[in-house]
């Protein structure tokens, strides 16, 4: 919008993660009035920074999908997003280490032919086929993944018709996968991706194809100083464009009156009026802590309670005065990597046979740490606090099992001989001291029951001018959904205010 059309109307915005930093963004340009209530001491959410003296780490997302996306964002406000953060494309995108061999994923199509033919010979066509299918069923499910399901009557819209019979209803990713490759650990190689979900490729819906799709098709990305690089830029441009984020500033209460949210009362006393509010903190703790329960009709702690939730996470964070040589990501499967997600998801008990994650970004980004040293981040999947398992108690335990692993399993043969500084967040803290719901890093699972209109409304369904973004509310967790979900909330705002915005653009070619 052209800055002789700013307009009065006064959006709040709670919290600074990436869903309430795009909107910020997008309103702010196209001429609204925009504060953003963030209650830690910087931008991002879980998409924020970690510093240990010298050593710099992402909380959460530490890969970047869908560039694109995030480029569209940005020129959303006439910007680029290549001026504001350096991106480097990652091939191979990742090792994954099973206990007989390992594969390295490649984004170019004919080098990954080549090795699936040397990790699984004779399965090389089946890539064909994955890329064929996987490409058709995406192009038919973007555009569901751009628009706001408010109404039943959405899903009888022409666009999600044409998708029904690509949704692989009542298939699992891993199932889905076996239409391509026969063998178990080539289909994990492709379904792995559900653990970006918080799920398992055995119970994640076999629509999810599209995930993999998309790192083959569209490549991964690394951000020079790390993904937490792409918060600050967005906080840039929010400035820039007149926004105002207001940082060590929790939100206490949302204020509603006769049905519709008319602002938010912060933790120290203030009282905020706003035309608008936009929720961008974790939504189920948002309705537990933040929601005052004499306002709530649907979504109540009863409601979310009895809710399918992803797994947590279980977090070291580790200043290396050793630089390894091993890949920027890797990727460890359990011996019976089924059983450990059963463990995870089903039985919520903890695993003793454990998958884990390992980016080690120092081999590709001399920024996060001192020359010679690395800043390595782990994340191992966990189940999470419906589980009752006490975390202070086992913490330690568990650290050790993961260090065990990655001595055993990695190059990082003596990791613990160079570790000089160290964090750690367990599925406890998430809770605890990250204000996530049930320590469920990846939000309400995708389940078919919990997706599209099933899943909390990018306009919420309890009260008026009051709109959701973030993994809670639809198209879901990851950061590329999120961005979408700030951009359809965004959009709807600026409808009904009669502010012109573009229709969403088609998938890239």
């Amino acid at each position: 919008m052209d800055k002789a059309k700013r307009t009065e109307k006064h959006i709040a915005i709670i919290g600074a993660g990436p869903g309430g930093l795009t909107a910020a963004m997008i309103l702010a340009h196209r001429g609204f009035k925009v504060t953003i209530y963030e209650k830690e001491s910087q931008v991002g959410g879980r998409n924020g920074e970690i510093r240990l003296g010298e050593y710099c780490f992402d909380i959460g997302p530490t890969f970047l999908m869908m560039k694109f996306l995030l480029d569209e964002i940005f020129e959303e406000t006439g910007r680029k997003a290549n001026d504001y953060m350096e991106f480097k494309l990652l091939d191979p995108m990742y090792e994954l280490v099973f206990d007989d061999r390992s594969v390295f994923p490649m984004s170019d199509p004919e080098k990954m032919r080549a090795e699936i033919a040397r990790a699984f010979p004779g399965q090389e066509a089946g890539f064909s086929r994955f890329l064929a299918t996987e490409k058709k069923r995406l192009l038919h499910m973007y555009p569901c993944l751009q628009k706001p399901y408010s109404s039943p009557s959405a899903m009888f819209a022409p666009v999600f018709l044409k998708v029904l019979p690509h949704l692989a209803v009542g298939r699992s990713l891993y199932g889905v996968l076996g239409d391509y490759f026969e063998p178990e650990k080539l289909r994990i190689s492709f379904t792995f991706q559900s653990k970006y979900l918080g799920m398992s490729p055995w119970t994640c819906p076999g629509a999810f194809g599209i995930i993999p799709y998309i790192e083959y098709r569209y490549g991964i990305y690394h951000v020079t100083g790390g993904l937490s690089r792409i918060s600050h830029g967005m906080a840039k441009v929010v400035e820039e464009e007149g926004g105002v984020i207001r940082l060590n500033c929790p939100v206490k209460r949302i204020t509603v009156e006769n049905g519709a949210a008319k602002g938010v009362e912060l933790q120290n006393g203030e009282k905020v009026e706003a035309d608008e509010v936009i929720i961008n903190a974790d939504f189920a703790h948002t309705m537990t802590h933040i929601a005052d329960p004499a306002r709530i009709r649907k979504y109540t702690k009863e409601n979310l309670a009895a809710r399918q939730y992803s797994c947590s996470t279980f977090m070291l964070y580790l200043g290396l005065d050793k630089l390894y040589d091993a890949k920027h990501h890797t990727i460890v499967f359990a011996q019976d990597y089924r059983r450990n997600l059963d463990e995870i998801s089903r039985r919520k008990v903890i695993s003793r046979d454990i998958s884990f994650y390992v980016r080690n970004s120092s081999i590709n980004d001399p920024t996060v740490a001192p020359e010679g040293h690395s800043a390595v981040y782990v994340l191992v999947p966990a189940p999470n606090n419906q589980s009752g398992i006490d975390w202070e108690k086992e913490k330690d335990a568990f650290r050790e099992r993961v260090l065990d692993g990655i001595e055993k399993r990695t190059v990082m043969k003596d990791i613990r001989k160079h570790i000089v500084a160290e964090k750690m967040i367990h599925p406890g803290q998430w809770e605890n001291e990250h204000s996530v719901y049930c320590g469920a890093t990846f939000n309400l699972a995708h389940t078919l029951r919990q997706m599209l209109y099933f899943r909390p409304h990018n306009k919420f369904e309890e009260w008026d001018h009051c709109y959701l973004v973030g993994g809670g509310t639809h198209p879901g967790s990851g950061l590329p959904t999120i961005y979408e979900s700030g951009r359809i909330s965004a959009d709807m705002i600026c409808r009904s205010y009669g502010v012109p915005c573009a229709p969403p653009r088609p998938m890239p070619e």
